[in-house]
């Protein structure tokens, strides 16, 4: 309690000031400490991106957008303690956590004030709760483990897969669905080999795929850990298809494991190397603002407040129910909203759908090799 107190004491003093009663406010409630760290810095630069841009352009219905961003430390009480906080202050959206765990519990609060969360959480159980407060800035697991199950079949064409997953929600999570969207496909499950948050040592999760006579591994864990595990891989002469689901290539897992990266396959939702012109855009202004590139996460933040301005113009109002409302089933195009970078539809569970990408590390680089249609493409 303490930590959390430190965090929302000054937030409390800041917030008692007239000077924000004119302005829309959003708080991120983001990973910037912790294991969660490099994806919940990247969401929030990639949402301070798209502010500074919106408010340069005027803000959303003539009002100013402030953003706080607030540490979960990548812990799900500090998550839920501040999720109260922003409530207490007046939030008209949260955006965040990032990390599964900490969204599933944060998440309650901002149901019950009836707020819209936006999260870059993948844990399928995030929005199979009934919340009509809650959507996502990037797949659902349910959506993106049936698109890797038929590449591993049709173009890897492997019998047999074995599974390194991290045991928490978000690899649990991934871990339950690889395996029906396999076995569905007529794959086999080998090796599944459970791993920790934050492992160091992988030297015997890689012993126990070598030692199976699969065909290719899934790699689902985040990215320092998913970094160790390709490490490890090659350092064991592993010569078969290595593959995963958007962190597996990210920016931060490619410069931690270096040419040890390349080969790696991934699914992603969203990625800086994307073709599109929206994105091109995108990536030339993040690395302008921060001098570095970003992964998945960035372009999750920045999309995710530029639907927020979208919808919000849509209904002409700042209200958090109509907001909440509005999205359900809604489709926005990019050719109206460019800084939603690709056309993007939500169903009524508040799980998006877009067009996504097969990519491969090849020369430290992450490389678009396949681009997949929406799931619901008429």
């Amino acid at each position: 309690m303490k930590k959390i107190f430190k965090y929302l004491m000054p937030l409390a003093l800041a917030f008692s000031t007239a000077s924000y009663g004119q302005n829309v406010k959003i708080f991120g409630l983001v990973e910037l400490s912790g294991p969660g760290v490099t994806s919940g810095s990247n969401f929030d630069n990639g949402a301070k991106l798209a502010i500074k841009e919106i408010n340069a352009a005027g803000g959303i219905l003539g009002k100013k957008i402030d953003y706080i961003s607030l540490d979960t430390q990548s812990n799900p009480g500090v998550a839920k303690g501040l999720a109260l906080q922003a409530v207490d202050s007046g939030a008209y959206v949260v955006m965040g956590p990032v990390f599964s765990g900490s969204v599933m519990v944060s998440m309650s609060v901002t149901r019950q004030a009836e707020i819209p969360n936006f999260t870059g959480g993948e844990a399928a159980g995030i929005t199979q709760q009934g919340n009509p407060y809650i959507f996502r800035t990037s797949f659902t697991q349910a959506s993106a483990m049936p698109k890797i199950a038929r590449y591993i079949k049709e173009k890897v064409k492997a019998k047999t897969v074995d599974i390194i997953f991290v045991n928490n929600d978000f690899g649990k999570g991934g871990r339950d669905l690889i395996i029906k969207s396999l076995q569905d496909n007529g794959v086999k499950i080998g090796a599944d080999v459970s791993t920790e948050s934050g492992q160091i040592d992988f030297s015997s999760a890689v012993i126990k795929v070598k030692q199976s006579s699969a065909d290719a591994v899934f790699v689902y864990t985040n990215e320092e850990e998913a970094a160790r595990v390709l490490r490890e891989l090659k350092k064991q002469g592993y010569n078969k298809p290595v593959i995963g689901e958007t962190v597996l290539t990210s920016q931060k897992v490619i410069e931690l494991a270096g040419e040890f990266a390349d080969g790696a396959i991934a699914h992603v939702g969203l990625t800086a190397d994307a073709p599109q012109a929206t994105v091109k855009k995108f990536d030339a202004a993040y690395q302008k603002e921060y001098k570095t590139r970003t992964d998945h996460n960035g372009l999750k933040g920045y999309t995710g407040i530029y639907i927020i301005k979208a919808v919000t113009e849509k209904i002409g109002k700042f209200d958090s129910k109509a907001f909440a409302a509005a999205m359900k089933n809604v489709s926005l195009s990019a050719k109206t909203n460019p800084g939603i970078l690709l056309d993007v539809s939500f169903d009524a569970n508040g799980d998006l759908d877009r067009e996504s990408y097969m990519t491969k590390v090849v020369g430290k680089k992450q490389v678009v090799t396949d681009i997949l249609p929406p799931v619901n493409k008429k």
